[in-house]
């Protein structure tokens, strides 16, 4: 048996074994899990974390694909949740910049397992991706 199989049945047990989650931190990582999940939510984090402050447009520039519309969105939930702090000067014309909070980039920096994970498993999800696809076309 691998090594990740055991790790996953050994957080199983101690999930079982816990008591009952405290509905509000379970609404709490449900809602957080709903913002993290989101792809371009995810994607302003990188390039705040490694551009540092941003205005909106350098932002776009930086997320490749998202609308101006989508990009204010997440801005605007990213700021909710304490992830992104807004700075508004009060010039002609305006000038907002974005920039992590400290939430944001521990958040950032919890993701980064993600990437390695991506990074050292790249293989192996290519090779059974295209086992899947090789199949479903034969089928």
């Amino acid at each position: 048996m691998s090594d990740n199989r055991l790790r996953h049945e050994d957080v199983q047990k101690q999930l079982s074994q816990a008591d009952k989650p405290d509905p509000l931190v379970e609404a709490l990582v449900n809602d957080v899990i709903a913002r993290v999940a989101d792809k371009w939510t995810m994607l302003i984090l990188e390039v705040l974390a490694e551009h540092g402050k941003q205005r909106f447009t350098q932002l776009a520039k930086h997320v490749a694909g998202i609308s101006q519309k989508m990009l204010t969105q997440t801005l605007r939930e990213m700021e909710r949740e304490g992830l992104v702090i807004r700075t508004v000067y009060p010039v002609v014309p305006p000038k907002v910049e974005y920039q992590l909070t400290d939430l944001g980039l521990s958040l950032g920096a919890a993701f980064c397992g993600v990437w390695l994970w991506a990074e050292e498993n790249l293989a192996t999800i290519r090779h059974a991706r295209t086992v899947f696809d090789q199949r479903k076309k034969s089928e």
